[in-house]
Parts: C-alpha cells; sequence; structure tokens
C-alpha cells in the first residue's frame, strides 16, 4: 500500500524524516559547506539526534507543526527537504531544503523542493509558501527562482544565532 506521505518524483522519493536517519543524515547536515548559510543546524552528532527524535515525533502528531523528508535518490539518502507551518490557519509555510555536497547544481533540490510545493497545496491546504536565504547564497536564490517564486524582501537582514554573523535575507513567495 502507498504511504499518503511519500512523494514520488522523475529522480526522487521523499519519504519522512525519522530517526532512523542518523547516519545518512548526520554527514550532511554537520558539513560546514552545507549548513554555510543555515540559520539552524547541528555541528555534532547528538544534536542531529535530538533534531530527528523531534521530527520523529512532530510526524507522529494529527497535525505536525513541521514535514521533513529525507530526499531518496534511488535507495541513497541525499538531503532533505521540508516546510513549516507558520499560521494559525495552516495556510502558510516555510520551505527549505539541503543536499549533501555531492548532490547539488543537479537539480535534485528544485525537484524536491517543487514536490513539496504541490503536496503542500494539495494534502496540507496551504495558499502561501515563502523561502528565505542568506542574499550570498545564489543558489538557494535560483532554485526560489526555478519554482516560480517571486521575490518578497530584498532588504532583510539575518544574524546567525551560533556566530553572531551578521548577513542580508532575501524573502521569496509562491501563492497558490
Amino acid at each position: 500500500m502507498e504511504n499518503k506521505n511519500h512523494i514520488h518524483t522523475m529522480r526522487l522519493l521523499l519519504r519522512p524524516l525519522d530517526i532512523s536517519d542518523l547516519e545518512t543524515a548526520y554527514p550532511y547536515s554537520c558539513d560546514a559547506e552545507v549548513t554555510r548559510y543555515m540559520m539552524f543546524y547541528p555541528k555534532r552528532k547528538k544534536e542531529t539526534e535530538e533534531f530527528l527524535k523531534n521530527v520523529t515525533a512532530d510526524w507522529q502528531r494529527e497535525k505536525p507543526e513541521g514535514y521533513e523528508f529525507a530526499v531518496m535518490l534511488k535507495e541513497k539518502h541525499i538531503g532533505s527537504v521540508s516546510i513549516y507551518v507558520l499560521d494559525e490557519e495552516r495556510k502558510t509555510g516555510e520551505l527549505a531544503w539541503m543536499l549533501a555536497k555531492p548532490y547539488q547544481g543537479q537539480g535534485y533540490a528544485t525537484e524536491a523542493a517543487r514536490a513539496l510545493l504541490e503536496y503542500a497545496a494539495k494534502n496540507l491546504g496551504m495558499t502561501k509558501i515563502i523561502a528565505q536565504c542568506d542574499a550570498r547564497n545564489t543558489a538557494s536564490e535560483r532554485v526560489m527562482q526555478k519554482l516560480g517564486m517571486k521575490l518578497l524582501d530584498a532588504d532583510g537582514k539575518r544574524v546567525y544565532p551560533k556566530t553572531g554573523e551578521e548577513a542580508g535575507e532575501l524573502t521569496y513567495g509562491y501563492t497558490v
């Protein structure tokens, strides 16, 4: 029987990320190059484990606050894509993605994010999706543009919690 939370694309399978993914998620989630422009990320394996425990628990809720998917290329776990609920009505979500370095630049992020946008509209009833990135993160900005998202704010600012570094922030939006 097909799992209602499995999303198939031309090349990928998106399935719920959970604690059993620790050994395959940790290498990319703690890679300094992969997480360079991320606001929140684990630095230690124990932090990845805690994050995955929380993700696993959230999937068990009737209405999760976040939908974290493992991005699978055949049987290989290559990254994650997520959408988090931003409002009480559950109509607005924030989209994000992260791929292991060897799989970047091949269209996988765009393919996974596009599938999750469709899932959010069809299965979650979301009508507005936003995505944000560090203004220096041209790769993520290109993904947002390829998804048909429109620039909403080019003057945002972010401060990285772990380092205190300040940077510009771009916010893109997509309305269903």
